[in-house]
């Protein structure tokens, strides 16, 4: 078993049980150092990779290509399982999503995510039986590929401001399930109620909840609990860096002192891991 499908199969026993956290890293620095401090997998962020190209995260700036390339550079940097953020697939049509789908299993990845988004603000989401034909056609690809690389299906009815999210995204959620994706994922769901009967909903098959700032009802333990397989934080690491980045350099330029350098990492903790790699 070579090395990428060693990844797959690393990836796939991830989600038989238990709860495990899959951060996500920007770029090749950021996802080897998640890899030394011992996360089992790691995921791309579409935003994270965006901001760090000085672009908004919209798939019109930073098309299909250009992540591709991202995925590829952040696979080639970790021996961990990479799941990728693939946002719509690059397409509307299911043949196209297809298409697309497998060249990002072409990158090495061990899983990648596709979600029901059309980007359009009068339309944000994709018709239903479309959005189920899409989730067919990247399972289909996956499928000729023989990769076995998991397929995660997600439900964006909570960040395009859907009337009663939970309804749609539990209804779409099972409806991808029964389509062919391994895993699901209604990204900005926070109510432990609402996250228990998505992970009823479609069992036995896993959920991944994205925690992205801090909440008090929700921790590692609790998701776990709540029967969540899979736990991400999107943008959120690449934001926590941003954050300090803007401080310390806002600090600079209004009063000129230099004091918010003080939280910088070691340079020889960061120099010595990355010498370690060659």
């Amino acid at each position: 078993m070579n090395g990428r499908a060693a990844a797959v199969a690393r990836f796939r026993e991830l989600h038989a049980s238990g709860c495990f956290v899959m951060p996500n890293p920007w770029d090749a620095g950021s996802a080897v150092f998640l890899e030394h401090l011992g996360f089992p997998a790691v995921a791309t962020t579409s935003a994270g990779a965006a901001f760090a190209r000085a672009k908004p995260d919209e798939v019109w700036a930073v098309p299909r290509d250009m992540m591709l390339a991202h995925i590829a550079e952040v696979v080639a940097a970790t021996s961990l399982p990479v799941n990728a953020d693939f946002q719509a697939g690059y397409a509307d049509e299911p043949a196209a999503v297809a298409t697309n789908v497998a060249l990002c299993v072409a990158t090495g990845v061990a899983g990648l995510s596709i979600e029901d988004n059309t980007g359009h603000v009068k339309t944000p989401l994709y018709d239903a039986t479309l959005a189920v034909e899409r989730i067919k056609a990247a399972r289909a690809a996956i499928d000729a590929s023989g990769s076995g690389v998991l397929l995660t299906a997600r439900c964006e009815a909570y960040l395009v401001g859907t009337t009663d999210p939970a309804r749609v995204a539990i209804d779409r959620l099972v409806a991808f399930a029964e389509a062919g994706a391994d895993c699901l994922f209604a990204p900005g769901v926070k109510s432990p109620d609402e996250i228990a009967a998505m992970v009823r909903a479609v069992a036995p098959k896993p959920v991944n909840v994205l925690v992205s700032a801090p909440t008090a009802t929700l921790s590692v333990p609790r998701l776990a609990e709540l029967g969540v397989r899979r736990v991400s934080v999107g943008s959120a690491l690449a934001r926590v860096a941003w954050g300090a980045f803007i401080r310390a350099a806002r600090s600079l330029a209004t009063t000129g002192s230099f004091d918010g350098l003080a939280d910088g990492a070691a340079f020889a903790e960061l120099n010595d891991l990355f010498l370690k790699r060659g």
